[in-house]
């Protein structure tokens, strides 16, 4: 974090009150926001975790009549059970406010009131599709057509759902109202509106001024909307469910969701601090240039997140602004998107009945699409409890903690002199929690997960090789340091996994008998060995218990037919080449190697030529992905590469070896690398 910056404010986006929460919202951005979370507070800075329940807006009303109920009775039932739902998995937020409280209408109003007296809002007469049996005018979300961009049949009034597309409402086509299912007729109504156009210039310098550090799914999406042009927005709907506009000739107008709900993060900050009885500190989160603001969310709300919300607070002035938006793509299901309708879906509030929360935050953790669309399989989460948690975390704890039990009386034994293992190991597990911090603090909560599951590992090989069933009868001194050693690695492990299964981690301090709670503990000493000699240990419990396949098959039994995307040009796979022998194979000698220069051709779109590093030479290869990735990104990587292929020429420049990529473009396209820093020049096989 940076030396300026006194405290950290994290929103997580305000989920809609009109259905439960599933995993592919967990995956969005609740468990990314709680990891980091747990983790700022582990480094024992000032940190504030605000959410709510976003309870305006079409979706509630439609919800409200598909359940025959109001949209009050929807939100009090979805608003409770949500909050249970993230408290159940371990989602900790500071405060889980609701956007139908007074507190945020009384907030959305001086935004409202405030934007208006400035000259940002401007009256302004609009044709909108108007149902004439049903005597009202149609929000967006009761109008269904076909997109004017893509021609899918299913479009909404103001977002095509298969491409992304925005538009305005009377430029769908074959619309037809979701009340009566009628054509609907098109009449005038007035309407305020934001200029969102007088802050292009101030939004794309703010934009611009995070190129470094934004994810690329962030600046991309943001960058297409300001390229676009900003028009203006309408703040105001003809509907009777919302905050009422506040000002003479608009009655039966309600403030737009869009412009409301992103306020709730302000006025949930102004409950939070009215409940610590410290009614003026939320000026402090969200008026104070050394607070850093990360806004947590998925890729669909990320222009309402880096444009919309950021322009409403610069019209407001004395606000301050995101610091970094780390917006995840989303998470499928077996293939397929989450789907109510086809029960294509996984509840938080069922799964936990059947759980523990652990397994799933951790099966997401290791999958989340930070950069792209990810699947949660079943069959995964089996492999990831099974093979990671139980077989490899779980069975070194276990096994530790046991043979302290048999051999040293369920205490700590004394360490004695250190060997070349020991002293590997421990300055490895001493610089864990640097490596790791280094990943959290970029937003790589997947690459973070994997260095804690190394440390499990690096811990298990040590007690192998250590071989300690035999040492406690051939040289017990050095049976004593290798359980001290291996005892103080639990404990550091517990810390560093607490982030993402909290639940675990407390058993394992209890386990361990250690006095206070993990939240006590300080992040970057947790690779310090503090366990005293003689110190008495808890009981031992099997931490991650097997999955069967049963269970698996009866959990895909109760799934639905996924939505699965229809294959095109793009997902079609090329037919297996002509077959080969081992020996063939053999002949082929992979590679380690590292990118120390990368540059493109000149007069060529597609090549890039690399110096590399292979441990025993430098080379010069040339590869033909330069509409791919960039030179930059390049630069420092592991590659692996063909080290013996014949020197051949490619627009003139000469290329000695040639390096593994994926043969598809877009989200497909990768680069083979190493998942960790290895030497240069190691074979692979």
């Amino acid at each position: 974090m940076q030396n300026k910056f006194k405290r950290i404010l994290v929103t997580s986006a305000l989920p809609y009150a009109n259905g439960h929460i599933h995993l592919g919202h967990l995956a969005g951005c609740y468990v990314p926001s709680d990891i980091y979370v747990r983790y700022q507070r582990l480094q024992h800075r000032d940190v504030l975790h605000i959410c709510g329940s976003d309870e305006h807006g079409v979706a509630i009303t439609i919800s409200a009549e598909k359940e025959k109920t109001t949209p009050k009775a929807i939100v009090d039932k979805y608003h409770e059970a949500n909050k249970d739902a993230f408290r159940r998995f371990g989602i900790n937020f500071d405060n889980f406010s609701r956007t139908s409280l007074p507190i945020h209408h009384e907030t959305a109003k001086e935004f409202f009131l405030d934007l208006l007296q400035k000259g940002y809002l401007l009256p302004k007469e609009q044709e909108q599709f108007y149902d004439a049996e049903a005597k009202m005018f149609l929000p967006d979300r009761y109008v269904e057509g076909t997109c004017p961009n893509c021609a899918y049949d299913k479009a909404r009034g103001d977002q095509c759902d298969n491409c992304g597309k925005y538009y305005d409402q009377l430029d769908l086509k074959n619309p037809k109202s979701l009340i009566t299912g009628k054509t609907p007729v098109v009449k005038k109504t007035k309407h305020w509106y934001f200029t969102l156009g007088r802050f292009q210039k101030k939004l794309e310098a703010f934009v611009e001024g995070h190129s470094a550090d934004w994810k690329d799914n962030v600046l991309q999406q943001t960058r297409s909307w300001l390229k676009e042009g900003l028009q203006e927005r309408a703040v105001t709907r003809d509907l009777s469910w919302g905050i009422p506009v506040p000002i003479d000739g608009a009655e039966g107008k309600v403030i737009y969701v869009w412009f409301d709900a992103v306020l709730g993060y302000i006025s949930s900050t102004k409950e939070w601090a009215i409940q610590q009885g410290t009614p003026e500190r939320w000026k402090e989160y969200w008026c104070d240039e050394t607070t850093r603001y990360i806004a947590f969310l998925g890729k669909d709300n990320i222009v309402f997140h880096t444009v919309v919300f950021p322009a409403e607070l610069m019209a407001r002035t004395g606000y301050i602004l995101p610091d970094n938006v780390p917006a995840n793509e989303f998470l499928n299901l077996e293939g397929g998107k989450f789907s109510k309708s086809r029960n294509n879906a996984i509840y938080v509030k069922d799964i936990l009945d059947r759980y523990p929360a652990d397994l799933f935050r951790y099966t997401i953790a290791t999958n989340l699409p930070e950069t792209k669309d990810s699947d949660f399989y079943w069959k995964d989460f089996q492999a990831k409890n099974n093979n990671e948690l139980a077989d490899i975390y779980g069975n070194f704890i276990n096994r530790t903690i046991t043979f302290a039990a048999k051999t040293f009386a369920n205490t700590v034994p004394k360490r004695g002199p250190l060997n070349d293992r020991d002293t590997a190991i421990l300055t490895y597990v001493k610089d864990a929690p640097q490596r790791i911090s280094d990943l959290i603090e970029q937003f790589k909560f997947r690459d973070a997960t994997m260095e804690m599951m190394n440390g499990a590992r690096a811990a298990n090989k040590y007690f192998n090789d250590s071989e300690p069933w035999k040492t406690s009868k051939t040289q017990p001194e050095q049976c004593g340091t290798t359980l001290n050693i291996c005892l103080n690695i639990v404990r550091s492990l517990a810390v560093l996994f607490s982030p993402i299964v909290p639940f675990s981690s407390d058993k394992v301090w209890k386990m361990m008998n250690l006095q206070g709670s993990i939240s006590d503990e300080h992040w970057m000493n947790a690779g310090e060995a503090q366990l005293s000699e003689g110190h008495q240990l808890g009981q031992s419990e099997i931490l991650f218990t097997k999955i069967e396949d049963s269970t698996i098959e009866q959990e895909l039994g109760t799934l639905g037919t996924p939505a699965v995307a229809p294959v095109t040009a793009a997902n079609t796979f090329a037919p297996l080449k002509q077959q080969i022998s081992y020996d063939d194979f053999a002949k082929i000698d992979f590679r380690t190697a590292k990118v120390l220069q990368a540059e493109t051709v000149p007069k060529s779109k597609k090549l890039l030529k690399l110096q590399i590093d292979l441990g025993f030479e430098h080379r010069q290869i040339v590869a033909g992905i330069a509409e791919k990735i960039t030179p930059e990104q390049l630069i420092g990587k592991t590659i692996i590469v063909v080290a013996n292929l014949a020197p051949a020429k490619l627009m003139g420049v000469e290329s000695n070896g040639m390096l593994l990529a994926t043969a598809s473009d877009g989200d497909n396209f990768a680069l083979l690398t190493s998942s960790k820093d290895v030497d240069t020049g190691i074979g692979i096989k």
